[in-house]
């Protein structure tokens, strides 16, 4: 059974997507960009002092909404994957010292701030608060694990891509020192020095207040531009390629997990149940969504994960919940839809193409038996 705080868990986990879960990102998104909002206009100076401590009161009750986030975040840490092994304790006091605890630690100083200085910020504390939220809403994106996976995943890939970016670096300053030091010698006078010339071409930027003026200086830079198109394309190339590869990670992992809740799939073994999950689309549809129309073309079926959905038959209507599936006799009898199906609660559904269906079918006859006995069973009950 599950437990309140594991109910929390899920709500304050930035991967579910679960609508309670859906509904708190967008009010802590609104929280963030009203801290932002408010931290920008409190850092104008000379703004009206009425207007200023109305910022800061809501900075401070922005801050509060926080240090009560703060309070929920550390007491569900037990509940997190990677912490399950520690006592409670442990649990919170790890998370507590995580990147993440102390990201929302450092979110909660407008209070702080508040009550030291009695609503009069220090000047630049404004500014420092801007940072720390932004800092908060990136801990707290849905993509933010994803990117932190992607960066670990290839993390000997990237070593070598800025090994490279440094060694073409210290030699593009090397050879601007050599070239450059005579005719400018306060920009190139030394390869320190040399250096803010090199990282700026490398990287593209060219600000133009360095030039080379020395016709060997021109050809050094020439290589350097083209050496850092070549080596942020690299980079940029192993970022996408690292991305596209734990996207397909995460859905094959999460579509497998949806796919072992579904009672047809049991017992077809791991090589049958990764044939489906390659095939199938996990899809979400809220309560009251209009699934199937009657009379639309067959071109798919449909198994559900979680949630129940009614089936409108004429006279009659039948509710099918978490693990049945619908839609098979438009497919096998090649006929257009004979109801409409609308869910009645929060539905994930699997969705399975009909080339996919066909295709399914022919290679794990077993499965396509059991759609097959289902769908004779249920004209059998019409």
């Amino acid at each position: 059974m599950t437990s309140s705080r594991q109910r929390l868990h899920l709500i304050l986990d930035p991967e579910v997507a679960l609508p309670g879960a859906q509904r708190f990102r967008f009010a802590q998104l609104m929280l963030i960009l009203i801290g932002i909002g408010c931290t920008l206009v409190d850092s104008i100076p000379g703004i009206d002092h009425q207007l200023q401590m109305a910022v800061e009161m809501a900075i401070a009750l922005v801050g509060l909404a926080f240090a009560f986030e703060y309070a929920l975040r550390l007491w569900c840490a037990p509940d997190l994957p990677r912490l399950t092994w520690l006592n409670p304790a442990a649990a919170r006091w790890h998370w507590a010292l995580s990147p993440a605890g102390i990201v929302d630690l450092l979110a909660i100083l407008p209070v702080t701030g508040a009550l030291t200085w009695g609503m009069i910020l220090p000047p630049d504390f404004a500014a420092v608060m801007v940072l720390l939220f932004m800092l908060k809403l990136s801990a707290h994106t849905p993509g933010a694990r994803l990117i932190g996976r992607v960066i670990y995943n290839e993390r000997r890939t990237l070593l070598v891509v800025m090994i490279m970016f440094g060694i073409v670096l210290i030699a593009a300053a090397t050879l601007a020192h050599i070239a450059e030091r005579a005719d400018q010698p306060e920009i190139f006078g030394s390869i320190p020095k040399a250096l803010w010339w090199a990282i700026v071409t490398l990287t593209t930027t060219g600000y133009g207040d360095v030039v080379p003026q020395t016709a060997f200086g021109r050809i050094i830079a020439g290589f350097v531009m083209i050496s850092g198109i070549g080596v942020l394309a690299l980079l940029a190339g192993i970022l996408a390629t690292g991305f596209s590869e734990e996207v397909k990670r995460r859905d094959f992992v999460r579509i497998w997990e949806l796919v072992a809740r579904v009672p047809l799939f049991s017992g077809i073994g791991a090589q049958a149940i990764a044939d489906v999950v390659a095939r199938l689309k996990a899809r979400y549809f809220p309560p009251g969504a209009m699934v199937v129309r009657r009379g639309a073309p067959g071109d798919s079926m449909f198994f559900i994960a979680a949630g129940e959905v009614e089936v409108r038959l004429q006279p009659e209507s039948v509710i099918l919940s978490e693990g049945m599936f619908f839609g098979e006799m438009a497919l096998l009898d090649r006929r257009p839809r004979s109801a409409d199906i609308v869910t009645l609660t929060s539905c994930t559904m699997l969705v399975l193409a009909m080339p996919d269906f066909f295709q399914l079918a022919g290679q794990h006859p077993a499965l396509a038996k059991a759609i097959e006995a289902e769908a004779a069973r249920r004209r059998g009950d019409g």
